[in-house]
């Protein structure tokens, strides 16, 4: 199973999260969850970047089964608020994937 942890912190903005496991939908190449939920989660990462010239800090392992990502502290307001809507948006999208395959994916929220 998937299981993607939303880090939030006082002020209810996304400090980090951590995406670990494998959702075991289908064979190694076909599997449509993990798909899914890697082309949400890359792809956020990436607009983030190429969008907003952001680097977050990103620590992947080798397997394609983590990814953890946080929140640089030294982001001006403005970038700050465009960086929590992409990672809002892509937190939607994982929870939409894990409402249809609760059973392979799992969105947890918790506070720092």
């Amino acid at each position: 199973m998937i299981t993607v942890e939303v880090i939030r912190n006082i002020n209810q903005q996304i400090d980090s999260f951590t995406m670990s496991g494998h959702a075991e939908s289908g064979p190694y190449g076909y599997d449509l969850v993990c798909a899914g939920a890697s082309a949400v989660s890359l792809g956020a990462v990436n607009a983030i970047y190429s969008l907003l010239d952001v680097e977050l800090n990103v620590e992947m392992k080798d397997d394609g089964g983590f990814l953890s990502c946080s929140i640089p502290s030294n982001l001006e307001e403005v970038t700050l608020e465009k960086v929590q809507l992409l990672l809002e948006g892509m937190i939607a999208s994982l929870q939409s994937i894990a409402d249809e395959y609760h059973e392979h994916i799992t969105v947890i929220a918790r506070k720092k």
